[in-house]
C-alpha cells in the first residue's frame, strides 16, 4: 500500500510519462499539470460538501473491483452522506515501492488510463506520485491533491458563483484498514492526518474482518466510512497475476482493453521465471557486502 515505510530507490532516473488520457506529450515533474479535465466544474447542490476520492495503490493490474470501488463510494455518498462527489482519481504508486509483481509505473499508468478511458467520465489518473523517483507516503499524496484542488484551483464553483473548498478523502479496500491497524506499519502522525483530517471510505471485502481492524483505530472511527459490498467480489491484482503465471485466462476479471494491453506487452506471465533467475544469480554471485542491505519485496 502507498503509505507503508518502504525504502526508496534514489539512484533511479527521473520518470517520464505521457501527459494525459488523450496525448502522447511527455510529462515530468518539471512540466507536470494536474489532470482536472474530468472534475465536475460546478457543484450541483450548494448545501453539500464537494468531495474528491483518491485511491492509492499498486494497480498491478487494475481490476474491475478497483473501478467498482469508485462507483460504490459515489452511491454511498449520494444516499448516506452530505457529500457530493465531484471527481475521483487513481494514484498509482511509483517504482520505488518494492513489491513482488509490481509492473513498471509506465505500464501501470497506461493500464489505469485504459481502464477509465471509455468506462468512466469522472474517474481520472494522476501521474504525480509515480513521477517521483523516490517513494512517497500516502499522506503526501493526499496533501498534493488538497493543494492542487484548493490552493491552485481555488475549490469548486457553486450554482451561485461562489467558490467552495473541496474535501479530499482516501478510497480503499478493507485490506488497507488492516494494515493501518497493524502496530508500527504506518507512522502515527500519518494516520492522524489521513484518518483524522482527510478521512477514508473503505469498501468491505470478503475474507477481511474489518470490525476487528477498526478496534485499534477507534479515535478516528467517525472519519472511517465503511461501504458494504452488496455483491461480493474478491477479484484482486494478486489473483490476476497468479492466473497469468499459470497460463489461465484473465478476461472479464479486469477491463477488456487492459487484458489486451497485458497480452500485448506480455506482462506478469514471466514473473516466476524472472524471480528464479534472480535467485540463481544471488546463489552463484557475490554475497551482499557487509554493512549494506537488500530490499525484500513483499508478497
Amino acid at each position: 500500500m502507498s503509505g507503508l515505510n518502504t525504502p526508496s530507490n534514489c539512484a533511479a532516473p527521473q520518470p517520464t510519462f505521457d501527459a494525459g488520457l488523450n496525448t502522447t506529450e511527455a510529462m515530468t515533474l518539471d512540466n507536470y499539470t494536474f489532470p482536472n479535465e474530468r472534475l465536475r466544474k460546478v457543484l450541483s447542490d450548494p448545501n453539500k460538501t464537494p468531495l474528491v476520492l483518491v485511491s492509492c495503490g499498486s494497480f498491478s493490474p487494475p481490476t474491475n473491483l478497483h473501478l467498482r470501488m469508485f462507483e460504490e463510494a459515489a452511491d454511498y455518498c449520494e444516499f448516506e452522506t452530505d457529500y457530493e462527489v465531484v471527481g475521483g482519481f487513481f494514484s498509482p504508486v511509483g517504482d520505488a515501492y518494492k513489491k513482488a509483481g509490481l509492473a513498471s509505473a509506465h505500464h501501470r499508468i497506461k493500464m489505469t488510463r485504459i481502464a477509465v478511458q471509455d468506462s468512466s467520465k469522472w474517474i481520472g489518473v494522476d501521474p504525480w506520485e509515480p513521477l517521483h523517483k523516490e517513494y512517497l507516503p500516502t499522506v503526501k499524496v493526499l496533501d498534493h491533491f488538497d493543494y492542487e484542488l484548493n490552493e491552485v484551483m481555488g475549490g469548486i464553483e457553486t450554482t451561485t458563483g461562489e467558490k467552495k473548498r473541496i474535501h479530499v478523502a482516501l478510497l480503499a479496500g478493507a485490506d488497507l484498514i488492516q494494515t493501518m491497524s497493524t502496530p508500527g506499519l504506518w507512522a502515527r502522525e500519518d494516520l492522524d492526518r489521513i484518518l483524522g483530517h482527510y478521512g477514508a471510505f473503505i469498501l468491505e471485502r470478503s475474507g477481511t474482518d474489518i470490525d476487528d481492524a477498526l478496534l485499534s483505530l477507534q479515535q478516528w472511527r467517525d472519519n472511517i466510512r465503511v461501504i458494504p459490498q452488496l455483491i461480493q467480489n474478491d477479484v484482486s491484482s494478486t489473483k490476476i497475476r497468479l492466473f497469468r503465471k499459470r497460463g489461465k485466462s484473465i478476461r472479464y476479471y479486469i477491463p477488456d482493453k487492459v487484458v489486451d494491453y497485458i497480452y500485448e506487452h506480455d506482462l506478469y506471465a514471466e514473473e516466476d521465471k524472472k524471480q528464479l533467475e534472480k535467485s540463481k544469480e544471488r546463489e552463484s554471485g557475490d554475497p551482499t557486502p557487509s554493512g549494506s542491505s537488500e530490499v525484500t519485496a513483499a508478497s
